[in-house]
């Protein structure tokens, strides 16, 4: 454990046996940018990406990780960020949304959202891209089942999950710098 991981553990336990509130100032790497942000121990990182740190791109869908709409990269793996707090993410790195690309140098998964056309309504769409950029991250050219496994705990109600797919096999394609197929 890391010198700011003890010093944020010993306040955490002081203040529970003391019975205050565990508000504690967290140290965050978001999107390459250290935060210090005062919130309880146990609020979602969701909550605090959208409400201390104004990076609304995670969107909130259920509340209980169901839904993949609040997917954000820790330490380059997806996590659902309604469920995992603050505390669990204290010295490593997170990634959202407005991380994963810029407007002058998207993605390759944002590139191939968009020439697709993927999104209907729109809501779920940051989730997927998290959870697709993962994907293509461990598997740079995956099968269909292994983007059907991977994309599972995404819903999409507009219910576009063919769009999706042809997206990810363009992104992969992208990444490859090879075409895509039809």
């Amino acid at each position: 454990m890391s010198c700011p991981d003890q010093a944020f553990a010993r306040r955490v336990s002081r203040n529970s046996i003391l019975g205050r509130p565990q508000v504690v100032t967290a140290l965050l790497s978001i999107n390459d940018d250290t935060h210090a942000i005062d919130v309880a121990a146990d609020t979602p990182l969701l909550w605090a990406l959208r409400e201390n740190l104004n990076l609304p791109g995670t969107k909130y869908g259920c509340g209980i990780a169901q839904c993949g709409a609040c997917t954000v990269h820790l330490d380059g793996k997806p996590i659902r960020a309604c469920v995992t707090p603050v505390s669990a993410c204290i010295g490593k790195r997170i990634t959202t949304i407005e991380g994963l690309g810029t407007p002058d140098k998207p993605h390759p998964v944002q590139l191939a959202w968009a020439d697709i056309g993927v999104p209907q309504c729109g809501y779920c769409q940051s989730g997927q891209i998290m959870s697709a950029a993962a994907l293509l991250a461990e598997h740079p050219n995956p099968t269909d089942e292994q983007i059907d496994v991977a994309m599972a705990g995404n819903l999409c109600r507009c219910g576009t999950y063919n769009r999706i797919r042809a997206a990810i096999h363009k992104a992969a394609a992208i990444m490859a710098k090879r075409p895509a197929p039809t």
